[in-house]
């Protein structure tokens, strides 16, 4: 078969292409059963394309600057600086506690100290309020007096309103409903 082959293209003969009239049919069969599938995979394919191609050229631009980036000197000069600014930062947050605790010991010594002179008052027969409580305690009057609100409103209805009177004004009025089961029968 071979030989007859190679003697029809030695003798000038080319082999004529074939119509492609048989792939028609079972084409069109395809896309009119699973045309809408196919759409919607082939849709798939190239968001999932474009999407692998960007992470790609990200990839590759982030390997380039740090290939770049890796000189030693920049390195070490970074590292210094970032540790430069957590010794600071530290330094920062031990100075802030240093303060709360200065505070909340001058704190517990006053409160100690209310309680020593409260012990000491009710052993002398006086009243054992201390005098800072009294202090507080005129000082939170004054300053509840002051943030009442005032009385100049004008009220939401006459005095002479009553809602039980039935007379309220207006067209909507309640009436009861009527006594008795509500079937008659």
């Amino acid at each position: 078969m071979e030989a007859q082959g190679d003697a029809n293209v030695r003798d000038g003969e080319v082999p004529q292409n074939q119509d492609l009239g048989f792939v028609l049919p079972p084409v069109i069969a395809f896309l009119s059963e699973y045309g809408w599938y196919a759409a919607f995979a082939c849709v798939g394919v190239y968001l999932l394309l474009q999407h692998l191609r960007k992470n790609r050229s990200t990839d590759s631009q982030s390997s380039t600057v740090s290939t770049s980036s890796q000189d030693p000197d920049s390195v070490v000069q970074r590292q210094v600086a970032l540790e430069a600014s957590r010794r600071r930062m530290q330094e920062e947050q031990d100075a802030r506690a240093a303060e709360f605790r200065d505070r909340q010991q001058r704190l517990e010594e006053d409160k100690r100290r209310q309680k020593i002179e409260m012990w000491e008052s009710m052993k002398e027969g006086k009243s054992y309020k201390g005098k800072a409580q009294v202090a507080q305690s005129t000082e939170e009057a004054t300053s509840s007096s002051s943030l009442r609100p005032k009385t100049d409103k004008k009220p939401l209805r006459n005095s002479g309103y009553s809602p039980l009177s039935g007379d309220g004004g207006g067209t909507c009025s309640w009436r009861p409903g009527r006594r008795g089961p509500s079937a008659g029968g």
